[in-house]
């Protein structure tokens, strides 16, 4: 494997830690299921606000 063929791998599994850890990927999951569903997402706000208050309801998901 070349030099660079082994920066870029490494840089896409930086690149899916981080889209896995900030939660990123699960935006993407969302608009995937969407389509494959037919259904018409709601916005990118609409989306994080309800996982925010879905996490609320999770005593476990917060430090205090």
């Amino acid at each position: 494997m070349t030099a660079g063929g082994t920066v870029a791998r490494a840089w896409r599994g930086v690149r899916w830690y981080l889209k896995e850890f900030t939660g990123e990927a699960r935006w993407d999951d969302y608009l995937q299921h969407c389509a494959a569903h037919g259904h018409q997402p709601v916005s990118r706000r609409e989306f994080e606000r309800r996982r925010a208050d879905a996490l609320e309801r999770i005593p476990a998901s917060r430090c205090c």
